[in-house]
């Protein structure tokens, strides 16, 4: 607690003492608990009466909402309108557009630095943002572009760890409203332009277009008796404005206009793009080469954002339909195994207008060369095991939870400093206490070994941990599996005749179509390919090619897949280049 406290201060140099005591109180509970982005970045939470007060990331503490709507001031503030909420807290960044230029003048900030966002009209602020240019830089791009890096707003994820109470209305500062009782003034006076702070810039129309029919009536009463210039706003933002009127005819919440998204992709890449010789078909390559195909322009498929969350759970609502049948052939991968083509819902599927039913066969063929494969993210993991619980319960932890490994060296290393086990005559040797021995040590070498070097700890700790591997696929939430993840296997065999073959197996744990693979090394190498099971496997295929082929899987794996190395074993078995005799 006095160490938070003295990181709280350095972090936050506005507190006063008397701030921060109250704001982390001696006595009073004080919670922590470690949360996992969908990124699978490891994020520490402070909790006190129940609220998230704030949180850590990568050693650098922010603050939370709930702890900005009692010290509004902590941070230098920018304003936004009203209906820009929504859309930051469904994970986007605050543009330059969409920020109010107050009459003032901005706060003074360099880039990197922390800031608060609020709405016009209360100072309650509503999100915790970095700047991603300076003040100066602000202005000198004309109020253009990205400004500002969203980590956390009011109703996200983080918000919803507290009471989920609303922002608190507070009054804008004396200066603020000292100018808009400036500005009424001067609209009163007779043969001149009214001047407000919301007129006085062209900029300040830009984000007007963002706001949906609905939120500008919301908007009115803080616009007081200013109005808005419609065609100067269709102008300047006339994009944004095309966008407004789709929302307008289309009176669905965001998250069912995904879903209808999903179903409309789902059913045109059924009816255009897959065959029955496709399958097996893998699920992350139908997402992936097929239905981000038949997106229409200027949309995007993101299953975060629709009722689903999960593109294993759309696809089991369309199994239940009998649509559809996924099957896990091997372990942690699903697969499309049969499509009913008869169903009448893909018989009533109408292609959409500028989808062509040639165009769609065309890509079919072309789809495995069009299509960029994207390196899923690969992060090892360590789960405690039964026998490691007693060293890693005095941190919070217990049987079952899930570590990385830097997280895993924090531990031990803030264990053996807790408990005074660095070894004082020298500091390379930590001395093994009961909890040590008992979790590390085979019964062999508990009376023989007294304390153990650094690196032999840390080995020894993550031997003993259960392991565990993520992978997050583009476009798709992150996937922990049990156990190591198992590399590509390369081999070169001999057949009849003297003949060789390079056999290729383990690609669909890495995203990667077994056919798909085939055809391209086919047509690369001019040389037969075919897809054949895997002996002593169910339900496992590998890729067989004549001749050594490792050189071209090399290239291919390694330079335009960007697989890491240490997942692809076999590559020394290339043939060596030389000039033929």
């Amino acid at each position: 607690r006095r160490k938070l406290r003295t990181d709280v201060a350095a972090a936050f140099p506005n507190l006063s003492a008397e701030q921060l005591t109250e704001f982390i109180p001696n006595k009073e509970e004080l919670n922590v608990i470690k949360i996992y982005c969908h990124k699978g970045e490891a994020v520490t939470v402070y909790m006190n009466n129940r609220n998230p007060i704030l949180f850590e990331i990568e050693k650098a503490l922010y603050p939370t909402v709930y702890m900005l709507w009692v010290y509004p001031d902590l941070l230098p503030a920018f304003s936004t309108w009203p209906p820009v909420l929504q859309k930051l807290a469904g994970g986007a960044d605050l543009m330059l557009p969409g920020v109010i230029v107050p009459s003032s003048g901005f706060p003074q900030v360099e880039r990197g630095t922390l800031c608060a966002v609020t709405l016009s009209g209360n100072r309650a602020p509503v999100a915790v943002a970095v700047a991603t240019m300076s003040t100066a830089e602000m202005l000198a791009a004309g109020m253009k572009g990205k400004g500002f890096a969203v980590l956390h707003t009011y109703m996200d994820h983080l918000w919803e760890y507290g009471d989920k109470s609303n922002p608190p209305t507070l009054a804008p500062l004396v200066t603020d409203s000292a100018e808009k009782e400036n500005a009424e003034d001067e609209e009163e006076m007779e043969g001149k332009e009214p001047v407000s702070s919301f007129s006085a810039d062209p900029l300040q129309h830009v984000d007007v277009g963002d706001l949906s029919l609905k939120e500008r009536d919301s908007c009115a009463t803080l616009l007081g008796k200013e109005d808005l210039d419609e065609n100067r706003a269709a102008e300047t933002a006339e994009d944004a404005n095309t966008e407004v009127q789709q929302e307008a005819e289309d009176s669905r919440t965001p998250q069912e206009q995904m879903d209808a998204l999903f179903n409309q992709c789902f059913f045109h890449a059924l009816k255009c793009k897959v065959k029955k010789s496709d399958l097996p078909l893998l699920t992350s390559t139908f997402l992936r080469s097929h239905m981000f195909s038949c997106c229409p322009a200027g949309q995007q498929l993101d299953i975060k954002k629709s009722s689903y969350k999960k593109f294993s759970k759309f696809l089991q609502c369309m199994q239940h339909q009998k649509i559809l049948q996924v099957k896990e052939l091997s372990k942690g991968v699903e697969s499309i195994v049969e499509v009913d083509w008869k169903h009448p819902d893909i018989k009533a599927f109408a292609v959409p207008e500028g989808f062509s039913s040639a165009s769609a066969a065309q890509d079919s063929k072309n789809e495995d060369r069009e299509q960029v494969y994207h390196a899923p993210e690969i992060i090892p993991l360590y789960g405690v095991s039964t026998k490691m619980i007693p060293l890693f319960q005095e941190s919070g932890h217990r049987k079952g939870s899930i570590l990385s490994s830097s997280e895993v060296r924090n531990i031990i290393v803030n264990y053996v400093k807790t408990n005074e086990l660095v070894d004082e005559t020298n500091k390379n040797f930590v001395k093994v206490n009961a909890i040590l021995c008992d979790c590390l040590l085979d019964k062999s070498e508990q009376d023989e070994i007294s304390s153990l070097k650094w690196d032999d700890l840390l080995s020894r700790c993550l031997e003993r941990l259960q392991p565990l591997h993520q992978v997050t696929f583009f476009g798709q939430e992150p996937i922990v599996r049990k156990g190591n993840i198992e590399p590509i296997d390369i081999t070169v065999a001999q057949r009849s005749s003297n003949k060789k073959v390079t056999v290729i197996k383990n690609l669909e744990p890495f995203g990667l179509d077994p056919q798909c693979v085939a055809n391209i090394l086919q047509q690369r190498v001019q040389a037969s390919a075919t897809i054949a099971p895997v002996p002593g496997t169910k339900d496992r295929v590998q890729v067989q090619i004549q001749g050594n082929q490792i050189h071209h899987l090399a290239k291919m794996l390694l330079e335009e897949y960007q697989l890491p190395r240490k997942y692809i074993q076999g590559l020394e078995k290339a043939p060596k280049l030389g000039r033929k005799k």
